[in-house]
């Protein structure tokens, strides 16, 4: 049973329809989510995440619903709510169901301390308010999200677009007072346009190399009047399943290791 920080107490693993032998990428992502969904139970408030790998979960979840599973779930996005209704997944919102049992989504690095980088799908706002209204988090990747120390992959910082080249700067400030310098560069679509979340914001990516100390970025960017969020995730993640070659392990908040 997953424990942690935030532990998985009455998620007992269920037998999962999808083992099967991993040959990419893709397939190490639907592995994760496979053993993911093992802990869903009937009855349970359920946060879907967004991006790649939390899509295989949408889809194995909705699976499981046309088989008779009962869940209610809450989408981190416009994107994750189309998947679902398309699938068949009741859904809800926080407003109407304010309290959940288990988020499950993806992350763009994690950490052996189990903090994570997460914001590549843009979502980071939507998934963190999810995240920390959710009794416990599970985040499931292929074997190269997980890293020894974060920083490789850009932070994503949600901010609002009224006096974007200063906060730019704060943001660039806060990151070298925390050890680790870095442009902060926004980021946009495939025809140039400026990204805009769900929320109506835009998104820095901070390319810092290296976050050596996580709690004391996370604390200077909360500090800037225009960051609206970052997707430093810091002390909500249960455990990660962790899908590679050799097969899928679990790595609890506490440290401990299970398969």
């Amino acid at each position: 049973m997953l424990g942690g920080g935030r532990p998985l107490r009455g998620c007992q693993p269920s037998a999962s329809p999808e083992r099967h032998i991993v040959t990419s990428l893709e397939d190490l992502k639907r592995a994760a989510s496979a053993r993911a969904i093992e802990f869903v139970q009937p009855g349970m408030r359920i946060g879907l995440g967004t991006g790649s790998t939390a899509r295989h979960f949408v889809e194995l979840l909705g699976a499981r619903v046309r088989g008779g599973l009962a869940v209610v779930a809450v989408p981190t996005s416009e994107a994750t709510r189309a998947d679902a209704k398309r699938l068949g997944i009741p859904l809800s919102t926080l407003d109407e169901t304010p309290e959940l049992d288990l988020t499950v989504d993806g992350a763009d690095e994690i950490a052996p301390d189990l903090t994570v980088i997460k914001g590549g799908g843009g979502a980071l706002l939507w998934e963190k308010i999810v995240a920390a209204a959710s009794a416990r988090m599970i985040v499931i990747a292929d074997y190269t999200k997980w890293v020894p120390v974060l920083g490789r992959f850009p932070l994503p910082i949600e901010v609002v677009p009224f006096g974007l080249a200063a906060t730019g700067r704060a943001v660039e400030a806060a990151a070298a007072a925390a050890g680790c310098s870095g442009p902060a560069v926004l980021r946009r679509t495939t025809e140039g346009h400026p990204f805009v979340t769900d929320g109506g914001h835009h998104i820095l990516d901070a390319s810092l190399g290296r976050i050596a100390e996580p709690k004391a970025l996370a604390a200077g960017l909360a500090r800037i009047p225009g960051v609206i969020e970052h997707g430093l995730f810091i002390g909500l993640v249960a455990a990660a399943i962790i899908a590679g070659a050799e097969g899928v392990r679990i790595v609890e908040a506490d440290g401990s290791y299970g398969s």
